[in-house]
């Protein structure tokens, strides 16, 4: 197990982000690791021969179910949620040398015969590889993440907003121990990590990142190589309805509001975007975006800007008439 020992400037520099770069890498692995796909079957169903046709060898080989990642394929995040294009950027930006390590340290893992090929040839032209990578790390996103980051990006955010909550009202040693069954806080200021790795780590007041991961289930990852700050990655709370199907809203939301406006209502068990709604409800987001301003008009939600982005809550009047229009139907 991982230990993080922290000292009391440590404590107050915990902070939440997650990565883009960090969930196309694992959305990538998912095609090697059926254990992670519980959560993600139907994603995986739609995306499965798309992915076929990127032939993904060389990402693959670099990211084995066991063993070492090159740690520049996820470049840390320095914002709570950084743009995929600023990681990608810094992802091409890597150095050979580094590169070259990095790769290494991951072949001396390896025990596939093809993986352990494929990783040779890119040792031979670090620069090459790390160009080769981060054109595949492209395709993966464009083609198999981004058509369904909103949603997925809804389910990050909302584990941050509800995180930062509960740190303000419970304390730390509650939302660590609330993360993940094995992340444990001790009373001598030690973090530990259950991740069948035996290291003790100092933080030496570089404090420590908390980064949900919605692709990382089974798992919980410490993350202790430079240049990461020390980071705990754990599965993001509410993956279970990541891909559930929006349900039908009552009827009597529907003859009061409308189809549309009963939907987005209805949909608002937790926070969401724009972007996040339309996709959940097969809907174009200018039409979803004026059908949220009339709901917010109504009193019946509220809007929060989140970066580049509102996220929608429902208001208690909201509430109380999604309840209620609930119970009407039964």
């Amino acid at each position: 197990m991982t230990t993080f020992a922290a000292r009391r400037q440590d404590l107050g520099t915990i902070r939440f982000a997650y990565s883009p770069a960090w969930e196309t890498t694992h959305a990538a692995r998912m095609f090697i690791d059926p254990r992670s796909r519980p959560y993600h079957r139907s994603w995986h169903a739609a995306v499965a021969a798309e992915a076929a046709r990127l032939n993904l060898t060389p990402l693959l080989a670099v990211n084995p179910v066991r063993g070492n990642v090159p740690d520049f394929l996820t470049p840390p995040p320095d914002v709570p949620a950084p743009r995929f294009a600023d990681q990608l950027a810094r992802i091409r930006a890597t150095p050979p040398g580094q590169v070259a390590e990095e790769l290494a340290r991951c072949r001396a893992t390896l025990t596939g015969k093809a993986a352990a090929e494929a990783v040779d040839a890119m040792l031979a032209d670090p620069a090459g590889a790390r160009d080769l990578l981060a054109d595949q790390l492209q395709a993966v996103w464009d083609r198999l993440v981004a058509p369904f980051w909103p949603r997925i990006r809804d389910v990050l955010d909302a584990d941050l907003a509800y995180r930062s909550r509960q740190l303000a009202g419970a304390g730390l040693r509650q939302v660590l121990e609330a993360l993940d069954g094995r992340i444990t806080w001790g009373e001598d200021g030690t973090v530990t990590v259950g991740d069948g790795i035996d290291q003790l780590v100092e933080l030496r007041g570089r404090g420590l990142v908390l980064m949900p991961s919605a692709y990382i289930w089974p798992a919980v990852v410490a993350v202790t190589d430079e240049p990461w700050q020390p980071t705990i990655v754990y599965p993001a709370r509410g993956i279970g309805r990541l891909w559930r199907p929006a349900g039908a809203p009552p009827d009597a939301l529907v003859r009061l509001l409308g189809r549309t406006r009963a939907q987005l209502l209805a949909g608002l068990d937790r926070p969401a975007s724009t972007s996040g709604l339309a996709a959940l409800h097969g809907l174009s987001p200018s039409g979803t975006s004026r059908h949220l301003i009339a709901l917010r008009d109504a009193g019946l939600i509220t809007g929060t800007r989140h970066g580049h982005e509102i996220r929608y809550a429902r208001t208690r009047l909201g509430a109380d008439l999604a309840r209620a229009a609930a119970g009407s139907s039964h």
